[in-house]
């Protein structure tokens, strides 16, 4: 990757702290779960909780890849893409917005799929590191709950089916991440990881 971009991939079960990681380091953050198909697509998948079906926002048809990985090379190679904004809440987009690559020679790229464009990245040449970033099951499910309460994601009763759901998969769900080339890593562990890859991609590219 030396005089490249690349791309740092973080997957890992929902609520796991992917965002803040991204977040805290600094580069430019693609977020993968802005590529969510929107409510009417034929293709998106649901699921039934009791009495009520709701949207699988964890079945990878519910998710564009082509799309993710095609605007992850354009910022990557460019320099700037537009992506766009999703509100699961409603489960639509609802505008985009601009990223810049600016000097950084390392970007990150985080959702709750980001483990299937591992492959597709590589194969562009495009991946620099590819982790899953992870807690205890119970602290995920904590931290997920307070998280999708705090943005009025869905109606208490069916954050807490699906979370007890997503709970018992984790182990899953992680397995399936390092089958797809992901390291497991603490969320500290992932910020040490991504800082020194910037670090070295930085002094590759003279910067």
């Amino acid at each position: 990757m030396s005089g490249r971009v690349g791309v740092v991939v973080l997957s890992g079960p929902s609520g796991s702290g992917k965002s803040r990681v991204a977040a805290r380091s600094g580069l430019p953050v693609v977020r993968l779960d802005d590529f969510y198909r929107e409510a009417g697509d034929p293709g998106l998948p649901t699921i039934t909780f009791g009495d009520t079906e709701v949207v699988d926002w964890d079945d990878e048809r519910s998710w564009d890849v082509v799309a993710a990985c095609d605007a992850l090379e354009v910022l990557c190679t460019v320099g700037t893409v537009e992506v766009p904004v999703y509100d699961i809440a409603l489960s639509r987009r609802t505008g985009a917005h601009t990223l810049v690559l600016a000097d950084a020679a390392t970007v990150v790229a985080e959702g709750l799929f980001a483990h299937v464009v591992v492959a597709e990245l590589e194969r562009r040449g495009l991946l620099a590191d590819a982790m899953c970033v992870r807690h205890h099951r119970l602290v995920t499910f904590v931290l997920r709950l307070a998280r999708d309460l705090r943005e009025k994601r869905k109606s208490l009763p069916v954050l807490l089916r699906r979370g007890w759901h997503l709970m018992r998969e984790e182990p899953a769900v992680v397995a399936l991440a390092e089958r797809h080339g992901c390291r497991p890593v603490t969320p500290r562990q992932a910020e040490r990881r991504i800082a020194a890859r910037a670090r070295v991609s930085d002094a590759s590219a003279g910067r």
